[in-house]
């Protein structure tokens, strides 16, 4: 039976704020270069630019079975196709009202360059797969099957410093707009 990324149950658990992020507004982004899916590395400590990082814990495959048996249980887990393809959908507006956008996830830029092309993407993913970024700025993680992912987050960046945080993400399909709505009631 084929798998629908798209469509997310629901019953999709909510996350809860457990702080993890309290501590990023106001904080500087360090001079870390991370792969991305466009070619050359991303320099997050010379982002000027307001710029929209979304953070997901790791995409699916249609038609692959689920790496972790419990991924829809985990609050936070599920709608990283749907989150990536709304931040798509809403991209020129994203763009007209300022902010340029990334994704961001712990898996290979490889892996990462197969999902932007099959979900049609007109934005760059960034790798942080060794968790230089999460670990240096305290991204809030949650751990399955060995691997660190990064729970549900989306920093927005100005002057290569973090001046607004949406955190926990929910639901995670929606949350495109959300981030359109405070540009536009944030403008630069």
């Amino acid at each position: 039976m084929s798998k629908n990324l798209l469509q997310l149950p629901d019953d999709l658990p909510v996350p809860e704020d457990d702080g993890g992020a309290a501590h990023l507004v106001g904080t500087p982004m360090p001079d870390i270069s991370l792969p991305s899916t466009s070619g050359g590395p991303v320099e997050l400590g010379k982002l000027t630019k307001r710029t929209v990082i979304y953070a997901y814990p790791r995409t699916g495959v249609p038609d692959e079975p689920t790496f972790y048996e419990g991924w829809e249980a985990i609050p936070g887990a599920r709608g990283c196709t749907p989150q990536s393809c709304a931040f798509r959908d809403h991209h020129g507006e994203l763009l007209a009202a300022g902010a340029d956008v990334f994704g961001l996830s712990t898996q290979d830029t490889a892996f990462q360059r197969d999902a932007v092309k099959r979900m049609h993407l007109p934005f760059a993913i960034l790798s942080d797969d060794r968790l230089e970024l999460t670990h240096t700025l305290n991204l809030p993680t949650f751990d399955v099957n060995g691997l660190t992912l990064l729970k549900r987050i989306t920093l927005l960046v100005r002057d290569a410093k973090i001046e607004h945080v949406f955190y926990p993400v929910f639901p995670p399909d929606k949350h495109a707009g959300s981030v359109l709505a405070w540009l536009k009631d944030n403008p630069v």
